[in-house]
This record gives C-alpha cells, structure tokens and sequence, in this order.
C-alpha cells in the first residue's frame, strides 16, 4: 500500500514538472505570454463601414473584431535584419524617384491643405445657418423656432433618403437637382436600365426627364406610407446618424433661372396652372386667353418677368396655394434651422462642392458627378433682369427672400436695391 502510494505522488509530482517546463519553453519562444498585456503602441483600425438603421449589424461587428485579432504580429528577432533591408530598399527607391518623389510629396501637400480649407469654408457655411437660426442676426421668418417634430410630413417631400449608403439629400430646384437626383438613383438603384436590363450605374446615362418622377425616390413624407407611427422615431434616428447635404444658389439669380425655364418657351402645366393666371391678373388681357401654351407663344403671349415679381408678392398667390418648388424659398424646403446638414453646396462652386462631397459620402469610387448643362443664368444678369422693376418691388422681394440671403451667405444685392 505504501509503495502504491509512493508511486502516485511521484506520477503528480513528474506530472506538474513537466507542465511548469513546457509553459517555460512557450514563454521563451513567445507562443504563450505569461506577461501582463500593454497597451499597443499604434492606434487602433478604423471602420468606414455604416451600419445601415434598422438592420443587423452584428456580422459587421463580429468580422471587424476577427480581422483585428489575425492582423500580423512582429517578430522583434527579424528586426535588425528587415531594417536593413528596408535602408537599403529606401535608398534605391530615393535615387530612383528623384524629382517625381518631390512632385508626389507636393501634390500630398497642396491636396491637405485644400482640404483643411474645403473644412474651414463648411464650417463657416454651417456656423452662419446656425447663427440665422438662433436669432442673432436682424433676419426674421415663420418656422424659425419650431421643432421637427412640428413640421407637417408633407413639408419633408424634398429630402431623398438613401438607407444603402446612409444619405439624406434635400433637393431645391434650379440648384442642380436635376444631376444630384442622377447621382441618388444610382445609388438606390431604383431604376433599371431597358438596354442593360440592370440598374443605371452611371448618373450621365440616366435620363433627366425621368428622375423627376417621385415614384423613384423614397421621401420623408413617405415614411407614414412605410412605417405608420414609427416613422418619426425613423426619421429622427436617420437625422442623427446619415450623412446630410443640400445645394444653394443665389436666390434672385435662382428666381430668374426659374423664370427662364417656366415661362420663356412653352410649358404646357406651368402656363396652366401660374402663367395664364398671371395674364389674367396683372396682364391686362381682353377677352379669353389662349388654351394651350403653344397657342399663347404662337400669338407672343407670354408672362412677363415683371408680372412673374408680381404675382409672387401679391398675397393673394399664398392664400390660394403655396408657392410652388421652383420659387419656394430654400428654408422653407429643407428646413436648415431643423436639420443639422454635414454638407452646404453652393452652385457658384458646383464642380469643387461636388468632389468634395462624393468624397465625404465614400461613393467616388462609384461614380462621378454628371457634367451640367453651360448656358446657366449668371449673377452678373441679375441687374439687367431687374431694370424694368420698379425699386420698390425689389425691396419687397429681398424682404420675402432675405432669410435665404442671410442664412446662405449670399451678399444683399445692394445695385439692386439701390440703382
């Protein structure tokens, strides 16, 4: 029995010798740490990935946390040697670029610092809506100090959301929302090509005519349609955590730009609905009208830029409906004392605005912004265009638009207002 005994404490004794030498042998060799764990010097990876609202995201986050834990280690007995190679591999790199290296160096250099000032310009575009907004300038106009909550769901049909790729677009007409509407259905997918049979993957391909349809695009003032009572719970989730854009324009500039379109060639809804009302209340016309638009132009009947001012100061135009997208006023449509916007575009700078925002969308791998149409209204039209308006009409439309002005930057049009 002793000798059984002694057999056994000499089996547990071998046995707890040779675990205590294997773990010495791992802890050599750096298979097994028996060290505490210290902070890593670098900084951790980021994740560009968004993780859609109201979608699962537990995969994303279980294979984020598996590549950081296969990410390679370094072994510090390969470091001598692999520095050498990388000196010597460093100097024939360096006497092989030469002055290409320094060109590279400098293009790096001149795209940080262009973008340190795209940075500094939006966030004084940003800090000026948020000084309107708050009162602190003399600018006053209905809907200032309400909450999101407080806007109908009908007044939220401009703002195009994007779940797939995180994107609230608030589109204003006659602000390049023609392109910009391009640009969301390619994104959506939400219209097929009949020569591919797939979705459009290139916004110039995609016929302008059709992205006006608002079948195509899913609104805020959808998702009562979609979510019933928890549509605003949605919207404001997706307020917080989407990216948010708009485009601006000079708003007289926009208004003659409007005007240009509607009513200087025949448009059979728009000479309907406001061009023959206009004839009829400031045009002096006797007797009936022409049916149709092509008959009025045949005849040299059209609105005139004046009658145009006038029929939107009379207050009589508001009382019967509001004012019409095409001369709605941007605060009105997009709501920018509501919604936070991460981006401000201004037409004057399209081309510029529109690379730096596919970059902060993460879609310029994607696409490319549709090149627009050249004849634009300018700025410098805007004096001829109101010669023939009496001046004090012109005051009383800076005073109808001048919350535009003051919250989009835009200079008061003083050659305007004080010929």
């Amino acid at each position: 029995m002793g000798t059984w005994r002694g057999l056994r404490v000499a089996f547990v004794l071998g046995s707890l010798l040779m675990i205590l030498l294997i773990i010495v042998y791992w802890d050599d060799v750096g298979g097994f740490n028996l060290h505490p764990l210290q902070e890593p010097k670098h900084e951790p990876p980021t994740y560009s990935g968004r993780a859609q609202i109201g979608s699962s995201s537990s995969s994303s986050f279980s294979s984020s946390s598996s590549s950081f834990s296969s990410s390679p280690s370094v072994n510090p007995t390969a470091a001598p040697s692999t520095k050498l190679v990388l000196e010597e591999r460093g100097g024939a790199a360096e006497a092989r670029t030469g002055d290409g290296g320094e060109e590279k160096q400098e293009e790096r250099t001149q795209e940080t610092r262009d973008d340190a000032e795209d940075d500094r310009v939006q966030e004084a575009r940003k800090q000026r809506i948020t000084d309107v907004c708050s009162g602190k300038d003399a600018a006053e106009f209905p809907g200032r100090t309400r909450a999101f909550e407080q806007i109908p769901n009908r007044e939220l049909d401009h703002l195009i959301v994007d779940d797939t790729h995180q994107i609230i677009y608030c589109y204003v007409p006659k602000v390049a929302c023609t392109n910009w509407k391009r640009v969301m259905v390619v994104l959506s997918q939400s219209l097929i090509s009949p020569s591919s049979g797939k979705p459009y993957t290139d916004p110039e391909a995609v016929p302008p005519d059709l992205v006006h349809n608002s079948s195509l695009h899913l609104t805020f003032a959808k998702f009562w349609r979609h979510y019933g009572s928890l549509s605003r719970h949605l919207m404001a989730l997706k307020l917080q955590h989407y990216t948010k854009f708009l485009f601006v324009r000079d708003p007289f500039v926009r208004l003659i730009s409007a005007f240009r379109n509607k009513f200087e060639r025949p448009n059979e809804d728009f000479y309907k609905q406001f061009g023959s009302v206009m004839l009829r209340r400031f045009g002096n016309a006797s007797g009936g009208l022409p049916e149709t638009a092509a008959e009025a132009f045949a005849a040299g009947i059209k609105p005139t830029f004046q009658q145009f001012i006038t029929y939107l100061l009379d207050p009589e135009t508001e009382s019967e409906s509001v004012f019409n997208e095409h001369w709605r006023q941007v605060y009105r449509l997009c709501h920018p004392c509501q919604v936070k916007y991460d981006f401000i575009g201004q037409l004057e700078t399209l081309e510029t605005d529109a690379q730096r925002l596919l970059k902060l969308l993460e879609v310029d791998g994607l696409l490319r912004f549709p090149s627009g149409a050249r004849n634009r209204t300018a700025a410098s039209w805007e004096r001829d265009w109101f010669a023939q308006i009496p001046v004090t009409m012109r005051r009383e439309l800076y005073e109808l638009y001048e919350p535009d002005f003051e919250m989009f930057g835009y200079p008061k049009p003083d050659s305007t207002l004080h010929p």
